[in-house]
């Protein structure tokens, strides 16, 4: 299982970006997909995930701003970011846990840098 994540780039604070992460095969089974970000210095923590079932699970930093969603006929997840603030700026990492198979899967991180 590979994941590959896309849409990071550099915006002002206040607008808007959105991230797409699609998983190379489709996972049978329960499983949770979704966004983690590491700050410099710091652990990953998760921001946004859903599971196959369709919960949904934000951060407090970014309920309200960001929303996410998954495709499961394409194998996809998204994050919509809206009302990016600096605080916002970091890497972020697609995931996937494989409840099942009891393996996690992380995609290659991709920058996100929002300027005041």
């Amino acid at each position: 299982v590979q994941l590959q994540a896309s849409g990071g780039g550099s915006v002002q604070a206040g607008g808007s970006l959105r991230l797409t992460c699609a998983c190379s095969e489709s996972v049978s089974g329960p499983n949770v997909m979704g966004w983690y970000r590491q700050f410099p210095g710091k652990q990953r923590e998760p921001v946004a995930t859903v599971t196959s079932g369709g919960v949904i699970n934000l951060s407090d930093s970014v309920e309200g701003r960001f929303t996410v969603s998954r495709d499961n006929a394409k194998n996809t997840v998204s994050l919509q970011m809206n009302s990016l603030n600096p605080e916002d700026t970091s890497v972020y990492y697609c995931y996937l846990n494989d409840l099942r198979g009891g393996r996690i899967y992380w995609g290659q991180g991709t920058l996100v840098t929002v300027s005041s």
